[in-house]
């Protein structure tokens, strides 16, 4: 457990360093509820059918659905009605572009340079030997994956403040990883994923909330799923 909090309360606490981005103001609560709504639904779902889905191709495709297919389809609903509304855009100073980097490099070397690094994982052999059939693939996934919890995070800021809408899409985001890495016991795997995945939800949500920049998610999320199998070669 302490492998993932450590690292994750030191970057939350790096971040309140740094200058936060804008917290933005929404006149109309009724048309951030038209795309949070919705948005929110399509998460719970994909939680709830993936324990039944019986791996690929239908993974791939119901995710395609709920996670890129209900967003898509809640921005063009938006387009077409539009709301009196509008995301905050993100700030341009250099110290919101770059002022994620601290955070993440520190979180990095926690994370996978100290004690508390993450075994090595046996996917690096497989790769030396060839046996990496569809991993790429499943790295991807993963990051479509984690856009789709800031699209969530965003729109339930806007009604209930920060850290509610982080604890929510992080929640959220955690309960995905039930059928993927669950062992069969729900109550167990259920509070599994909350200590591990949550918390690290929790710092990249409020990565995206203060800076609003993509691209810290990306490197972190892509070092949670690569590093290991990285160390492992």
């Amino acid at each position: 457990m302490w492998s993932r909090w450590i690292p994750a309360v030191a970057g939350i606490a790096l971040i309140r360093l740094f200058p936060p981005a804008p917290d933005p103001r929404w006149p109309d609560p009724v048309a951030p509820y038209r795309e949070a709504v919705p948005l929110l639904l399509a998460g719970i779902a994909f939680a709830a059918v993936m324990p039944l889905l019986g791996g690929e191709p239908a993974y791939t495709v119901v995710k395609l659905a709920l996670l890129l297919g209900v967003p898509a389809g809640v921005f063009l609903a938006a387009r077409r009605w539009p709301p009196r509304w509008r995301p905050g855009p993100a700030p341009a100073d250099a110290a919101h572009r770059w002022g994620p980097a601290l955070p993440v490099a520190v979180w990095l070397v926690l994370s996978y340079a100290t004690p508390l690094a993450v075994p090595a994982s046996e996917r690096g052999a497989d790769v030396q030997t060839g046996d990496a059939r569809r991993r790429p693939a499943g790295r991807l996934r993963g990051e479509r994956a984690a856009g789709g919890g800031r699209w969530l995070q965003t729109r339930w800021e806007s009604l209930l403040g920060r850290w509610p809408a982080i604890v929510l899409a992080s929640l959220v985001w955690a309960a995905w990883h039930v059928a993927i890495q669950g062992t069969g016991r729900p109550g167990a795997d259920l509070a599994t994923v909350v200590v591990n995945h949550g918390v690290l939800g929790l710092f990249l949500g409020y990565l995206w909330s203060r800076y609003r920049r993509m691209w810290p998610l990306l490197v972190v999320h892509g070092a949670v799923n690569a590093m290991p199998v990285l160390l492992g070669l």
